[in-house]
Protein backbone atom coordinates (compact mmCIF):
# COMPACT_ATOMS: atom_id res chain seq x y z
CA UNK A 1 0.00 0.00 0.00
CA UNK A 2 1.19 3.37 -0.71
CA UNK A 3 2.29 5.84 1.42
CA UNK A 4 -0.52 8.17 1.04
CA UNK A 5 -2.95 5.64 1.89
CA UNK A 6 -1.30 6.19 5.87
CA UNK A 7 -3.34 8.45 7.58
CA UNK A 8 -5.58 5.58 9.81
CA UNK A 9 -7.59 6.02 12.77
CA UNK A 10 -8.54 2.52 14.75
CA UNK A 11 -11.13 1.78 16.67
CA UNK A 12 -12.28 -0.42 18.91
CA UNK A 13 -16.28 -1.43 20.41
CA UNK A 14 -15.75 -4.10 22.90
CA UNK A 15 -15.38 -3.49 26.46
CA UNK A 16 -12.35 -5.26 26.49
CA UNK A 17 -10.60 -3.26 23.64
CA UNK A 18 -11.28 0.10 25.32
CA UNK A 19 -10.10 -0.30 29.23
CA UNK A 20 -7.43 -1.93 28.38
CA UNK A 21 -6.43 -3.25 31.65
CA UNK A 22 -4.72 -5.84 32.13
CA UNK A 23 -0.53 -6.36 32.81
CA UNK A 24 0.42 -9.46 31.66
CA UNK A 25 3.09 -9.79 29.18
CA UNK A 26 2.01 -11.04 25.70
CA UNK A 27 3.17 -14.58 24.72
CA UNK A 28 5.89 -14.81 22.42
CA UNK A 29 5.27 -16.31 19.08
CA UNK A 30 6.92 -19.68 17.24
CA UNK A 31 9.62 -17.35 16.04
CA UNK A 32 11.15 -17.42 19.46
CA UNK A 33 11.80 -13.51 19.71
CA UNK A 34 10.81 -11.89 23.21
CA UNK A 35 7.15 -10.53 23.73
CA UNK A 36 6.63 -7.27 23.52
CA UNK A 37 7.06 -5.02 26.43
CA UNK A 38 4.43 -4.37 29.05
CA UNK A 39 4.81 -0.32 28.94
CA UNK A 40 2.65 2.00 30.91
CA UNK A 41 1.62 5.22 31.70
CA UNK A 42 -0.24 7.05 34.17
CA UNK A 43 -3.29 6.40 32.42
CA UNK A 44 -3.07 3.00 33.36
CA UNK A 45 -4.13 3.58 36.42
CA UNK A 46 -1.01 4.89 38.22
CA UNK A 47 -1.88 7.07 41.37
CA UNK A 48 -0.18 10.27 39.72
CA UNK A 49 -2.91 13.11 38.54
CA UNK A 50 -0.69 13.91 35.68
CA UNK A 51 -0.42 11.41 32.98
CA UNK A 52 2.82 10.90 31.18
CA UNK A 53 3.65 8.45 28.65
CA UNK A 54 6.79 6.59 28.65
CA UNK A 55 9.17 6.93 25.43
CA UNK A 56 11.24 4.13 26.25
CA UNK A 57 14.91 4.40 27.25
CA UNK A 58 13.66 5.93 30.63
CA UNK A 59 12.36 9.00 29.05
CA UNK A 60 8.75 9.94 30.17
CA UNK A 61 6.96 13.31 28.62
CA UNK A 62 3.70 14.77 30.38
CA UNK A 63 0.50 14.02 28.56
CA UNK A 64 -1.23 17.14 27.57
CA UNK A 65 -5.18 17.37 27.88
CA UNK A 66 -5.85 18.00 24.14
CA UNK A 67 -3.63 14.67 23.37
CA UNK A 68 -4.45 12.41 25.99
CA UNK A 69 -7.08 10.40 23.66
CA UNK A 70 -4.12 9.07 21.90
CA UNK A 71 -1.39 8.40 25.25
CA UNK A 72 -4.50 5.87 26.63
CA UNK A 73 -3.32 2.43 26.98
CA UNK A 74 -5.46 -0.09 25.02
CA UNK A 75 -5.94 -4.16 25.31
CA UNK A 76 -5.41 -5.95 21.89
CA UNK A 77 -6.09 -9.83 21.57
CA UNK A 78 -2.79 -11.03 23.56
CA UNK A 79 -1.32 -7.35 24.10
CA UNK A 80 -0.77 -4.46 25.83
CA UNK A 81 -0.81 -1.35 23.66
CA UNK A 82 0.51 2.04 25.98
CA UNK A 83 -1.13 4.44 23.33
CA UNK A 84 -3.50 4.70 20.31
CA UNK A 85 -0.83 5.54 17.80
CA UNK A 86 -0.50 3.13 15.01
CA UNK A 87 1.89 2.85 12.76
CA UNK A 88 0.09 2.76 9.18
CA UNK A 89 1.38 0.20 5.92
CA UNK A 90 3.21 1.61 3.65
CA UNK A 91 4.84 0.30 0.88
CA UNK A 92 8.36 2.10 0.56
CA UNK A 93 10.42 -0.48 -2.35
CA UNK A 94 13.35 -0.69 -0.45
CA UNK A 95 13.45 -4.55 -0.65
CA UNK A 96 15.36 -5.07 -3.47
CA UNK A 97 14.94 -8.50 -5.46
CA UNK A 98 11.39 -8.41 -3.09
CA UNK A 99 13.94 -9.71 -0.19
CA UNK A 100 14.05 -7.42 3.20
CA UNK A 101 16.83 -5.26 3.50
CA UNK A 102 19.10 -4.00 6.50
CA UNK A 103 17.72 -0.56 6.09
CA UNK A 104 14.59 -1.58 6.53
CA UNK A 105 15.48 -2.41 10.23
CA UNK A 106 17.05 0.79 10.73
CA UNK A 107 13.81 2.54 9.39
CA UNK A 108 11.27 0.38 11.16
CA UNK A 109 13.59 0.65 14.32
CA UNK A 110 14.06 4.02 14.21
CA UNK A 111 10.16 5.14 14.94
CA UNK A 112 9.38 1.97 16.93
CA UNK A 113 8.24 3.07 20.76
CA UNK A 114 6.96 0.81 23.37
CA UNK A 115 3.43 -0.77 23.46
CA UNK A 116 3.20 0.41 20.12
CA UNK A 117 1.61 -0.85 17.38
CA UNK A 118 2.72 -1.48 13.80
CA UNK A 119 1.98 -2.69 10.39
CA UNK A 120 4.38 -3.86 7.94
CA UNK A 121 4.07 -2.59 4.24
CA UNK A 122 2.35 -4.65 1.82
CA UNK A 123 4.18 -8.01 1.59
CA UNK A 124 3.71 -10.19 -0.93
CA UNK A 125 2.14 -13.89 -0.12
CA UNK A 126 3.42 -15.88 -3.20
CA UNK A 127 5.49 -14.96 -6.79
CA UNK A 128 2.31 -14.59 -8.07
CA UNK A 129 0.92 -12.20 -5.84
CA UNK A 130 3.41 -9.82 -6.78
CA UNK A 131 3.25 -6.46 -8.73
CA UNK A 132 5.39 -3.86 -7.54
CA UNK A 133 9.13 -4.05 -8.01
CA UNK A 134 11.37 -4.06 -4.80
CA UNK A 135 8.16 -4.76 -2.35
CA UNK A 136 8.89 -7.40 0.26
CA UNK A 137 7.88 -10.74 0.40
CA UNK A 138 7.23 -13.76 2.79
CA UNK A 139 7.34 -16.60 0.45
CA UNK A 140 10.96 -18.40 0.57
CA UNK A 141 13.09 -18.93 3.25
CA UNK A 142 15.98 -15.95 2.55
CA UNK A 143 12.95 -13.37 2.86
CA UNK A 144 11.67 -14.77 6.23
CA UNK A 145 14.98 -14.89 7.10
CA UNK A 146 15.31 -10.95 6.30
CA UNK A 147 12.50 -9.86 7.77
CA UNK A 148 13.71 -11.76 11.38
CA UNK A 149 16.47 -8.32 11.91
CA UNK A 150 13.77 -5.73 10.96
CA UNK A 151 10.81 -7.71 13.47
CA UNK A 152 13.55 -7.69 15.72
CA UNK A 153 14.02 -3.92 15.10
CA UNK A 154 10.87 -3.34 15.94
CA UNK A 155 10.08 -5.69 19.16
CA UNK A 156 13.17 -4.93 20.79
CA UNK A 157 11.84 -1.69 21.21
CA UNK A 158 8.33 -3.18 22.77
CA UNK A 159 6.05 -2.71 19.97
CA UNK A 160 3.84 -4.76 18.65
CA UNK A 161 4.41 -5.73 14.91
CA UNK A 162 1.97 -7.37 12.21
CA UNK A 163 2.79 -8.16 8.72
CA UNK A 164 0.44 -7.10 6.34
CA UNK A 165 -0.37 -10.04 3.69
CA UNK A 166 -0.53 -9.02 0.36
CA UNK A 167 -1.97 -10.46 -3.07
CA UNK A 168 -2.04 -7.78 -5.95
CA UNK A 169 -4.12 -10.29 -8.29
CA UNK A 170 -4.76 -8.00 -11.86
CA UNK A 171 -2.32 -5.01 -10.53
CA UNK A 172 0.51 -7.09 -12.62
CA UNK A 173 1.87 -7.17 -15.41
CA UNK A 174 3.31 -10.86 -16.95
CA UNK A 175 6.58 -9.52 -16.70
CA UNK A 176 6.33 -10.11 -12.90
CA UNK A 177 4.66 -12.89 -13.18
CA UNK A 178 6.19 -16.81 -13.03
CA UNK A 179 6.85 -17.95 -16.61
CA UNK A 180 5.20 -14.61 -18.14
CA UNK A 181 1.66 -15.41 -17.04
CA UNK A 182 -1.21 -13.09 -16.89
CA UNK A 183 -1.92 -11.73 -13.79
CA UNK A 184 -5.02 -13.27 -11.75
CA UNK A 185 -8.10 -11.97 -10.74
CA UNK A 186 -11.59 -12.95 -9.97
CA UNK A 187 -12.46 -12.07 -14.14
CA UNK A 188 -10.70 -10.56 -17.16
CA UNK A 189 -11.81 -7.03 -16.64
CA UNK A 190 -8.69 -5.38 -16.72
CA UNK A 191 -7.30 -2.25 -15.21
CA UNK A 192 -8.09 0.56 -17.82
CA UNK A 193 -8.16 4.49 -16.68
CA UNK A 194 -4.78 5.63 -17.88
CA UNK A 195 -3.03 7.19 -14.80
CA UNK A 196 -2.24 3.71 -13.41
CA UNK A 197 0.72 1.81 -14.90
CA UNK A 198 2.50 -0.83 -13.85
CA UNK A 199 6.29 -0.61 -13.55
CA UNK A 200 8.55 -3.31 -14.25
CA UNK A 201 11.99 -3.87 -15.48
CA UNK A 202 10.90 -3.45 -18.17
CA UNK A 203 9.67 0.21 -17.43
CA UNK A 204 5.90 1.56 -17.21
CA UNK A 205 3.69 -0.81 -18.58
CA UNK A 206 -0.11 -0.45 -19.36
CA UNK A 207 -1.98 -3.03 -17.01
CA UNK A 208 -2.68 -6.07 -19.28
CA UNK A 209 -6.29 -8.11 -18.93
CA UNK A 210 -5.84 -10.59 -16.14
CA UNK A 211 -7.33 -14.29 -16.07
CA UNK A 212 -9.84 -15.24 -14.06
CA UNK A 213 -9.16 -17.18 -11.67
CA UNK A 214 -10.69 -20.93 -11.60
CA UNK A 215 -11.83 -22.79 -7.98
CA UNK A 216 -8.99 -24.89 -8.43
CA UNK A 217 -6.69 -21.35 -8.08
CA UNK A 218 -9.18 -19.92 -5.46
CA UNK A 219 -8.10 -22.67 -3.51
CA UNK A 220 -4.66 -22.39 -3.85
CA UNK A 221 -4.42 -19.10 -3.32
CA UNK A 222 -6.15 -19.85 0.16
CA UNK A 223 -4.11 -21.79 1.50
CA UNK A 224 -0.93 -19.34 0.05
CA UNK A 225 -2.40 -16.70 2.95
CA UNK A 226 -2.50 -19.48 5.22
CA UNK A 227 1.05 -20.47 4.41
CA UNK A 228 2.10 -16.94 4.42
CA UNK A 229 0.93 -16.07 7.57
CA UNK A 230 2.46 -19.09 9.08
CA UNK A 231 6.26 -17.60 7.58
CA UNK A 232 5.51 -14.59 9.07
CA UNK A 233 4.49 -15.15 12.68
CA UNK A 234 6.28 -18.87 12.91
CA UNK A 235 10.05 -18.03 10.54
CA UNK A 236 9.77 -14.29 10.64
CA UNK A 237 8.68 -13.56 14.29
CA UNK A 238 6.12 -11.36 13.79
CA UNK A 239 3.18 -10.92 16.48
CA UNK A 240 0.68 -10.91 14.07
CA UNK A 241 -0.80 -10.10 10.16
CA UNK A 242 -3.11 -8.09 8.77
CA UNK A 243 -4.76 -9.56 5.35
CA UNK A 244 -4.97 -6.16 3.13
CA UNK A 245 -8.24 -6.56 1.75
CA UNK A 246 -8.29 -3.88 0.47
CA UNK A 247 -7.72 -0.78 -2.04
CA UNK A 248 -8.04 -2.47 -5.90
CA UNK A 249 -6.26 -5.37 -4.78
CA UNK A 250 -6.91 -9.47 -4.73
CA UNK A 251 -9.04 -9.33 -2.33
CA UNK A 252 -10.99 -6.32 -3.52
CA UNK A 253 -11.36 -7.63 -6.99
CA UNK A 254 -13.69 -10.05 -5.46
CA UNK A 255 -15.53 -8.12 -3.70
CA UNK A 256 -16.39 -5.25 -6.15
CA UNK A 257 -19.29 -5.34 -8.54
CA UNK A 258 -16.90 -3.06 -10.62
CA UNK A 259 -14.25 -5.83 -11.06
CA UNK A 260 -16.03 -9.01 -10.33
CA UNK A 261 -18.50 -10.19 -12.89
CA UNK A 262 -18.05 -13.59 -11.90
CA UNK A 263 -21.70 -16.50 -12.14
CA UNK A 264 -20.07 -19.01 -10.00
CA UNK A 265 -20.72 -19.03 -5.79
CA UNK A 266 -17.55 -16.30 -5.85
CA UNK A 267 -20.18 -13.48 -7.77
CA UNK A 268 -22.68 -11.89 -8.55
CA UNK A 269 -24.50 -11.57 -5.18
CA UNK A 270 -23.00 -9.39 -2.10
CA UNK A 271 -22.82 -12.97 -0.11
CA UNK A 272 -20.88 -14.88 -2.98
CA UNK A 273 -18.73 -11.99 -3.72
CA UNK A 274 -17.66 -12.00 0.09
CA UNK A 275 -17.06 -15.34 -0.03
CA UNK A 276 -13.61 -15.58 -1.05
CA UNK A 277 -12.45 -12.46 1.43
CA UNK A 278 -13.96 -15.03 4.09
CA UNK A 279 -12.14 -17.96 2.91
CA UNK A 280 -9.01 -16.24 3.23
CA UNK A 281 -9.70 -15.14 6.82
CA UNK A 282 -11.20 -18.38 8.16
CA UNK A 283 -8.18 -19.88 6.79
CA UNK A 284 -5.35 -17.81 8.25
CA UNK A 285 -7.22 -17.25 11.34
CA UNK A 286 -6.63 -21.18 11.79
CA UNK A 287 -2.88 -21.07 10.83
CA UNK A 288 -2.00 -18.37 13.28
CA UNK A 289 -4.74 -17.91 16.00
CA UNK A 290 -7.58 -15.36 14.69
CA UNK A 291 -6.17 -13.04 17.82
CA UNK A 292 -3.52 -12.54 15.84
CA UNK A 293 -5.06 -11.61 12.86
CA UNK A 294 -6.43 -8.26 11.39
CA UNK A 295 -8.06 -7.16 7.87
CA UNK A 296 -8.34 -4.30 5.84
CA UNK A 297 -10.82 -2.90 3.85
CA UNK A 298 -11.25 -0.06 2.15
CA UNK A 299 -15.73 0.60 1.55
CA UNK A 300 -15.19 3.56 -0.87
CA UNK A 301 -12.27 3.78 -2.62
CA UNK A 302 -11.78 4.35 -6.60
CA UNK A 303 -8.07 3.58 -6.58
CA UNK A 304 -7.11 0.79 -9.47
CA UNK A 305 -10.79 1.20 -10.86
CA UNK A 306 -12.06 0.04 -7.98
CA UNK A 307 -15.77 0.86 -7.60
CA UNK A 308 -18.42 -1.14 -5.13
CA UNK A 309 -22.22 0.45 -6.09
CA UNK A 310 -23.34 -0.81 -3.00
CA UNK A 311 -20.74 -0.26 -0.60
CA UNK A 312 -22.70 0.08 2.52
CA UNK A 313 -24.68 -3.23 1.82
CA UNK A 314 -21.70 -5.15 0.91
CA UNK A 315 -19.01 -4.02 3.73
CA UNK A 316 -21.75 -3.98 6.58
CA UNK A 317 -22.61 -8.05 5.20
CA UNK A 318 -19.03 -8.65 5.47
CA UNK A 319 -18.64 -7.20 9.08
CA UNK A 320 -21.71 -9.03 10.32
CA UNK A 321 -19.74 -12.37 8.81
CA UNK A 322 -16.57 -11.61 11.07
CA UNK A 323 -18.26 -10.32 14.25
CA UNK A 324 -17.90 -12.95 16.51
CA UNK A 325 -14.66 -14.70 15.06
CA UNK A 326 -12.46 -13.21 17.83
CA UNK A 327 -10.11 -11.13 15.41
CA UNK A 328 -7.55 -8.40 16.71
CA UNK A 329 -8.83 -5.53 14.67
CA UNK A 330 -10.52 -4.61 11.35
CA UNK A 331 -8.30 -1.76 9.59
CA UNK A 332 -11.42 0.40 7.37
CA UNK A 333 -10.33 3.58 5.16
CA UNK A 334 -11.87 6.63 5.29
CA UNK A 335 -13.70 7.58 2.35
CA UNK A 336 -11.27 11.08 1.79
CA UNK A 337 -8.62 8.20 1.24
CA UNK A 338 -8.51 7.44 -2.52
CA UNK A 339 -5.57 4.93 -2.64
CA UNK A 340 -2.74 6.82 -2.99
CA UNK A 341 -4.70 10.24 -2.94
CA UNK A 342 -6.76 12.50 -0.27
CA UNK A 343 -10.04 14.17 -1.53
CA UNK A 344 -11.45 17.40 -0.10
CA UNK A 345 -14.63 16.22 0.80
CA UNK A 346 -16.48 12.83 0.80
CA UNK A 347 -20.05 12.40 2.04
CA UNK A 348 -19.51 9.06 3.51
CA UNK A 349 -18.66 8.02 6.13
CA UNK A 350 -17.48 4.37 8.29
CA UNK A 351 -19.41 5.33 11.37
CA UNK A 352 -22.45 2.73 10.23
CA UNK A 353 -19.57 0.23 9.66
CA UNK A 354 -17.78 0.82 13.12
CA UNK A 355 -21.78 0.50 14.47
CA UNK A 356 -21.69 -3.07 12.71
CA UNK A 357 -18.51 -4.61 14.15
CA UNK A 358 -18.20 -5.39 17.79
CA UNK A 359 -14.70 -5.63 17.86
CA UNK A 360 -11.97 -4.00 17.51
CA UNK A 361 -12.19 -1.44 14.50
CA UNK A 362 -9.31 0.45 12.82
CA UNK A 363 -10.27 3.42 10.61
CA UNK A 364 -8.21 5.23 8.22
CA UNK A 365 -8.37 8.87 7.02
CA UNK A 366 -5.17 11.68 7.20
CA UNK A 367 -5.61 12.22 10.59
CA UNK A 368 -3.10 14.54 12.55
CA UNK A 369 -2.70 15.06 16.43
CA UNK A 370 -6.01 16.86 16.84
CA UNK A 371 -8.16 15.09 14.48
CA UNK A 372 -7.01 11.96 16.01
CA UNK A 373 -7.63 12.93 19.51
CA UNK A 374 -11.09 14.25 18.46
CA UNK A 375 -12.10 10.97 16.10
CA UNK A 376 -10.96 8.79 20.20
CA UNK A 377 -12.55 11.36 22.53
CA UNK A 378 -15.93 10.90 20.16
CA UNK A 379 -15.98 6.92 19.55
CA UNK A 380 -15.02 7.11 16.47
CA UNK A 381 -11.78 5.39 16.59
CA UNK A 382 -9.66 3.27 19.26
CA UNK A 383 -6.35 3.50 17.76
CA UNK A 384 -5.58 6.09 15.29
CA UNK A 385 -2.68 4.99 12.10
CA UNK A 386 -0.39 7.03 10.90
CA UNK A 387 1.20 7.07 7.36
CA UNK A 388 2.65 9.88 6.16
CA UNK A 389 3.23 11.86 8.74
CA UNK A 390 4.71 8.38 10.38
CA UNK A 391 6.53 8.09 7.41
CA UNK A 392 8.56 11.91 7.72
CA UNK A 393 8.55 11.59 11.53
CA UNK A 394 10.22 8.97 13.26
CA UNK A 395 9.59 10.80 16.67
CA UNK A 396 5.88 10.96 16.00
CA UNK A 397 5.00 10.57 19.57
CA UNK A 398 7.19 13.24 21.09
CA UNK A 399 6.06 15.44 18.44
CA UNK A 400 1.99 15.02 19.43
CA UNK A 401 3.00 15.54 23.08
CA UNK A 402 5.23 18.48 22.71
CA UNK A 403 3.13 20.19 20.00
CA UNK A 404 6.07 20.44 17.79
CA UNK A 405 5.68 21.35 13.90
CA UNK A 406 5.79 18.09 11.96
CA UNK A 407 8.48 17.41 9.27
CA UNK A 408 6.84 17.53 5.86
CA UNK A 409 6.98 13.68 3.57
CA UNK A 410 8.43 13.97 0.30
CA UNK A 411 6.50 12.46 -2.40
CA UNK A 412 9.30 11.71 -4.71
CA UNK A 413 11.50 9.48 -2.45
CA UNK A 414 7.91 7.44 -1.66
CA UNK A 415 9.13 4.76 -3.75
CA UNK A 416 13.09 5.72 -4.74
CA UNK A 417 15.64 2.68 -3.69
CA UNK A 418 18.14 4.23 -0.97
CA UNK A 419 18.16 6.50 2.20
CA UNK A 420 17.14 9.74 1.19
CA UNK A 421 13.41 10.01 2.11
CA UNK A 422 13.32 7.11 4.00
CA UNK A 423 15.66 6.81 7.23
CA UNK A 424 17.22 10.28 7.01
CA UNK A 425 14.17 12.12 8.20
CA UNK A 426 15.52 14.62 11.40
CA UNK A 427 13.67 13.76 14.77
CA UNK A 428 13.12 16.98 16.81
CA UNK A 429 16.46 17.08 18.77
CA UNK A 430 18.46 16.53 15.60
CA UNK A 431 16.91 19.66 13.82
CA UNK A 432 17.31 21.70 17.03
CA UNK A 433 20.81 20.47 17.56
CA UNK A 434 21.13 21.72 13.90
CA UNK A 435 19.78 24.97 14.62
CA UNK A 436 22.04 25.71 17.61
CA UNK A 437 25.06 24.89 15.07
CA UNK A 438 23.68 27.15 12.71
CA UNK A 439 23.14 30.12 15.00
Amino acid sequence: MAPAQGGDAAAATTAAATTGGGGAAAPAPAGGLPPPAAATTAADGASSSSPTFDLGGGEVLPVPADVAPLFRPLTLGPFRLSNRIVYAPLTRMRAQGFVPQPIMATYYGQRAVPGTLFISEATNISEEALGYMNSPGVFTREQTEAWRPVVAAVRGRGAVFFCQLWHCGRASHSDLQPGGAAPISSSTRRITSPEYTVFTQNGAQPYPSPRAATREDIARIVQQYAAAAKAAVHDAGFDGVEIHGANGYLIDQFIKDSINDRTDEYGGSIENRCRFCLEVVAAVAAAVGPERVGLRLSPFTSFLDAHDSTPYATHTYLLEKLNGLGLAYIHMVEPRIMGPLEVESHPESLAPFRRVYKGVFIAAGGFKADSGARALAQGEADLVAYGRWYLANPDLHRRFLTHAPLNKYHRDTFYSSGPEGYIDYPTLAQQREREAIAA
